[in-house]
């Protein structure tokens, strides 16, 4: 599992959250980027050293030029000439310190504080039962049927994402809390705690059961929709079988076998009705189902 993110945190923002979720952790953990300088104090020691060199070496080049060594003053300006050009190109270069994109990253993760989730935010079990949740939308999602308008498209991309965030957030909870419960049982407890810690812990068992009971719902309309589109592709494929049924039934009428197989290619009409029907009760099974995710 990856960050679980707020559907209502901006596509490019989500997007951005969702590929650097170590980066988050670190983050969390109190990361910061450092500070990017001004573009004036950017220069490199070597660019410095370079510049505070220039008087002398120009003092010594002329020197040289005056001198029986002026082949030789030429080859050492040609030479600083092109150093000098090489180290203006790279000082127009982004410097890999300044790392922009990880201040981008940090600048977006304090905005949307607590509008994202990370996977260190779930315990092993709050993990699984999410995994459950998230293989249900996904299924639904990217089903053909879905994708083909047959069941709510337009509710589904809404609803769909809403609880997965708000399973996920109940999950986060209950884990912190889970964390805190089994520290303090870790720390032991007076005779005289005991009474106020069992109505504390049937409180986490009922909350895990009532988050559990949403992705159970999910997972109904889950197989609802896997239902039909079973019963889409078969169709489809039926379909594609009855458009071809003329062809058949030309080389069975040449051959004179027609007799002997035409009612077993009749029953492809009669399986496509079907299908037809039973694609039609699934989606309507589906939309039920929908409906009891709504509430």
């Amino acid at each position: 599992m990856g960050v679980v993110i707020d559907p209502g945190v901006p596509p490019e923002v989500a997007g951005l959250l969702r590929a650097n979720a170590p980066l988050l952790s670190r983050i969390r953990a109190g990361w910061v980027p450092p500070a990017e300088p001004p573009p004036s104090n950017r220069k490199s020691p070597s660019s410095a050293m370079l510049l505070a060199a220039t008087p002398f070496v120009v003092a010594l080049m002329g020197l040289l030029l005056a001198s029986r060594f002026a082949p030789a003053g030429f080859v050492l300006l040609g030479t600083y000439v092109f150093i000098v050009l090489v180290k203006i190109a790279s000082m127009s270069e982004v410097p890999e310190d300044d790392r922009p994109q990880e201040r981008g990253v940090y600048e977006q993760a304090r905005w949307y504080d607590g509008r994202y989730l990370l996977p260190e935010d779930f315990d092993q079990e709050a993990r699984a039962v999410l995994t459950r949740a998230q293989k249900a939308i996904g299924s639904v999602l990217r089903s053909h049927v879905n994708a083909e308008g047959l069941l709510d498209d337009a509710r589904n991309a809404v609803m769909l994402p809403a609880q997965e965030w708000e399973i996920a957030r109940l999950l986060a909870k209950l884990s912190a809390l889970r964390l805190e419960h089994r520290e303090l049982l870790a720390r032991g407890i007076a005779p005289e705690v005991a009474a106020v810690i069992e109505p504390l812990e049937r409180a986490l068992v009922n909350s895990e059961a009532a988050v559990v009971a949403r992705v159970e719902a999910l997972e109904r309309y889950a197989g609802h929709v896997a239902e039909a589109e079973r019963a889409y592709h078969a169709r489809g494929q039926i379909e594609e079988l009855r458009a071809r049924l003329p062809r058949y039934e030309e080389l069975l009428a040449e051959s004179g076998a027609d007799k002997l197989a035409v009612p077993e290619i009749e029953r492809l009409a009669e399986d496509a009705d079907v299908l037809e029907r039973t694609l039609r009760r699934s989606v309507r099974s589906a939309h039920e189902a929908f409906r009891y995710l709504e509430g």
